[in-house]
């Protein structure tokens, strides 16, 4: 059993290296997809931030990040949906509702003037799963940030379609690739910040 484990890692592990350029976007579900066609996988994106000028955006809600945890390097968290004070129970996503983040927009203007970020810096966005980094991206596009990438199989990856593991988020995703990652919440990415 250790043996088949061990090999399905490593086919994991070279799976999650192709890059996925804008080319290859047919491949990528519509949800994800951006209008910069710019995307990456969580261990292309690891390796995007040895490079310190290139922006970690978490874009997860501060529930996902305190109780799922964060990769160890974020430089801003500012999320794109958030719990509202009264929740509603959607039975038919057998979950809770979210809202957009208002002041989202907002928050990440703060955040490239307080930090001299340009239009032309790198920023790699993350969320869950890639469908809502898609969307932030598309946000920060229409601002003006031209290499906006968004990270397609997110901090906990993609549901398992069928097997004794269907529905667990376990088929990609930056936890799953064994990158670095923390529960620690440092007060730099505390959300809302003071982002100056």
């Amino acid at each position: 059993m250790a043996l088949r484990t061990s090999v399905i890692g490593c086919l994991f592990a070279s799976v999650l290296a192709i890059p996925v350029h804008a080319e290859d976007a047919t491949d990528i579900p519509e949800k994800k997809q951006t209008k910069a066609g710019l995307y990456l996988t969580s261990t292309e994106a690891a390796n995007m931030l040895h490079d310190e000028s290139v922006v970690l955006l978490d874009v997860r809600s501060r529930p996902e990040i305190t109780f799922v945890g964060l990769p160890n390097r974020v430089d801003v968290h500012i999320p794109l949906m958030i719990m509202p004070q009264t929740v509603a129970y959607d039975p038919k996503m057998k979950g809770y509702q979210l809202e957009q983040n208002s002041a989202f927009e907002f928050d990440f203007l703060d955040y490239v003037e307080a930090h001299n970020i340009l239009e032309e810096t790198p920023i790699v966005v993350m969320c869950r799963s890639g469908s809502r980094s898609a969307k932030a991206a598309n946000i920060l596009y229409d601002l003006g940030y031209t290499q906006v990438y968004s990270v397609i199989d997110g901090f906990e990856g993609d549901k398992a379609k069928d097997g004794p593991e269907a529905g667990h988020r376990i088929v990609n995703g930056w936890k799953n690739a064994g990158l670095a990652w923390s529960y620690s919440v440092s007060p730099d990415q505390v959300y809302p910040a003071d982002l100056n």
